[in-house]
């Protein structure tokens, strides 16, 4: 008879087995350190504010004194074009303090509130508000062509028209609203005659 003893079972260790994953560490770390993008992001933030600020304490700008169109915020307001008559155009001539001013050159509409001491009333050039005078810009008559005809000019004259043009359309200041919408010129109608006292005088 097969004597009966006690069958005995190894222990199984219930400690738990620490596990060194390194790859999750790794992981963590990865993820805790800035990105190069994040780096160049930074440095470019403090690249800029450092040269505002060097260009307002040294200029009094914040440009380095570099003004034209794209500098002038204005220009940045997606806005509605305007269209005007000749007389809603004369409305914003300055007189009504609550209305910017307008002037047109050549068809095209510019506020020009910003140099209200030169455009508005009682100013050297507030002959040109309220109305298009693109002929008094190239003949230097500013009583009696302050008009949008231009029949007559020279080649030299509308070359010269369009730099005035551009002038306003690159101001740091001035900007375009709109165009106006001019009657039809009579064309039996006599052309502007020359001004014997015709200047250089612009603005």
């Amino acid at each position: 008879m097969a004597s009966s003893m006690p069958i005995q079972r190894k222990k199984t260790s219930t400690s738990p087995t620490i596990i060194s994953d390194s790859s999750d560490n790794d992981r963590k770390e990865i993820k805790k350190s800035p990105s190069l993008v994040m780096i160049l992001l930074q440095g470019t933030l403090v690249v800029i504010i450092v040269f505002f600020l060097s260009s307002y304490l040294f200029t009094d700008t914040w440009t380095w004194g570099y003004n034209n169109k794209y500098t002038n915020w204005r220009n940045w307001i997606p806005r509605k074009e305007m269209i005007f008559t000749e007389e809603e155009l004369a409305k914003y001539d300055g007189s009504d303090e609550n209305l910017p001013i307008y002037l047109a050159i050549n068809g095209e509409v510019f506020d020009v509130t910003g140099g209200k001491h030169y455009y508005g009333k009682g100013g050297g050039y507030s002959f040109f508000s309220g109305k298009d005078a693109s002929r008094s810009y190239v003949t230097g008559c500013f009583e009696t062509h302050l008009t949008h005809d231009l029949r007559g000019l020279t080649r030299e004259q509308l070359k010269d028209l369009e730099n005035w043009v551009s002038f306003y359309r690159d101001h740091h200041t001035y900007y375009r609203v709109g165009r106006v919408v001019h009657k039809p010129i009579d064309p039996n109608s006599p052309i502007p005659p020359p001004c014997n006292d015709a200047s250089d005088k612009k603005s």
